[in-house]
């Protein structure tokens, strides 16, 4: 896979590992804290093992601010995603500005000096 394309893809699948190490235990609250931060750990775990390779292999073709925003706007799209269909929470037209000019804040770190 293209060292462009690998990134991403790892950055996806360690933000779903995240998300659900950060957020999935909502869904247990009559669980003791020690257990749900014990899982998250681990599940942790797992999203590292693809977000450092993620990073080592896209620094060959990004530089390191390009890959941090690539993470924020991933993690925000699996947020959304993982709120509505895990949590059951509602995505509002709120959410949808907010989220629409962070990602406008992405597009100027891609898009290279300005003048």
């Amino acid at each position: 896979m293209s060292p462009r394309l690998l990134p991403i893809v790892f950055l996806i699948v360690s933000n779903v590992f995240m998300t659900f190490a950060w957020y999935g235990h909502l869904k247990f609250t009559g669980r003791p804290l020690y257990q749900v931060i014990l899982v998250s750990w681990l599940i942790a775990l797992a999203e590292y093992c693809f977000a450092v390779p993620a990073n080592r292999i896209g620094h060959t073709v990004y530089n390191a601010a390009e890959l941090k925003t690539m993470q924020e706007v991933i993690t925000l799209v699996v947020f959304s995603v993982f709120s509505v269909l895990y949590l059951g929470e509602q995505f509002t037209v709120n959410h949808l500005i907010g989220f629409g000019l962070i990602c406008a804040g992405a597009f100027f770190i891609f898009k290279g000096p300005i003048g």
